[in-house]
């Protein structure tokens, strides 16, 4: 009974690190979407001015109505991403409060930032201590000790056991014992010992074969639940280091936009390219600016993921 308390402390320790883990990554969502929001009102208004030069020389029939109609595409897909964002936006911010107990009205600011730097360990690290602070692997610890317990106890069936056993009476007159035995006393008090020796038991017999499989399904459940937890940490590593050449890619292709940029705000100031060029390197940027954003949340996503397997979530935020 004791260890299957401490299971259920262990479940309890678990249930706590899901709500942590929940709460950082909807905190790290919100501030990558309202970064996001940020960049595609950017978005919107270069969109905007494409369009206006476009429509511009679509009139000085220097453009094809279709180009016209591709501008208006490329504005109304930034428009519907705007209000995609908006509404996934209200969904966190509303979750958040409810995590954290904030009033409704409570204004939330949030911050773009990495997790701690103590999040980050090595791959053979993390395995050894997901070994010894996963959640369900220690229930299944505790499981196996709770039923070499009751085997144990089971096997004592077999023992003598030894009683003491005592009886007090009080008798009444009323009762007229007096009158039937020579001395008679009101206050009486028996005591003894009992032995009971088993010779044979069958349901102890039973009781000890049952503990046993018991105690060896269980055994079983805890190997199986090591090689899944080996396993998790090593796919959520590898998944984690993909991730990180994911964000690296993102990056570059940010910088290489970013730099675009500046080659064609160059250009436009000589007079070599128009401003309908160098809107549409910045919506490009703007693009690698989101694709990068997304790359890195992702990146802390499986971190966290990492972390809660690895029963380090909470030690993290200590």
């Amino acid at each position: 009974m004791q260890e299957q308390a401490k299971s259920q402390k262990i479940l309890l320790e678990e249930a706590r690190n899901t709500v942590i883990a929940r709460t950082a990554t909807s905190y790290l969502e919100l501030a990558m979407v309202r970064h996001s929001l940020e960049l595609l009102r950017k978005q919107q208004e270069s969109a905007e001015r494409i369009l206006g030069v476009t429509q511009e020389r679509e009139k000085e029939n220097l453009e094809l109505p279709v180009a016209v109609t591709k501008d208006q595409l490329t504005k109304a897909r930034v428009v519907q991403r705007i209000l995609q964002l908006e509404g996934r936006e209200d969904e966190l911010e509303v979750f958040l409060r409810s995590q954290t107990g904030l009033p409704e009205n409570t204004a939330l600011e949030v911050a773009p930032e990495d997790l701690p730097g103590s999040a980050e360990q090595e791959g053979a690290n993390l395995l050894a201590m997901a070994l010894q602070d996963n959640a369900s692997l220690r229930v299944a610890e505790s499981d196996v000790r709770a039923r070499e317990f009751r085997l144990v106890g089971e096997k004592r069936g077999y023992y003598p056991t030894l009683q003491l056993v005592s009886v007090y009476s009080l008798l009444a007159n009323f009762n007229n014992y007096d009158q039937f035995f020579k001395t008679f006393q009101r206050h009486n008090l028996n005591a003894g010992v009992q032995v009971q020796v088993p010779l044979f038991s069958a349901q102890t017999k039973a009781n000890v074969a049952l503990a046993q499989v018991n105690l060896d399904v269980a055994r079983t459940a805890l190997a199986n639940k090591k090689n899944e937890v080996s396993a998790a940490v090593r796919l959520k590593t590898r998944r984690l280091r993909e991730r990180d050449a994911a964000k690296e890619v993102a990056r570059l292709e940010l910088q290489l936009a970013q730099q675009n940029v500046t080659v064609l705000q160059s250009q436009f100031g000589e007079g070599k390219v128009n401003l309908r060029d160098v809107e549409r390197a910045r919506l490009d940027e703007n693009e690698k600016w989101m694709a990068y954003l997304d790359a890195n949340f992702q990146r802390q996503q499986a971190q966290v993921d990492l972390l809660q397997t690895a029963g380090q979530l909470d030690k993290v935020w200590q």
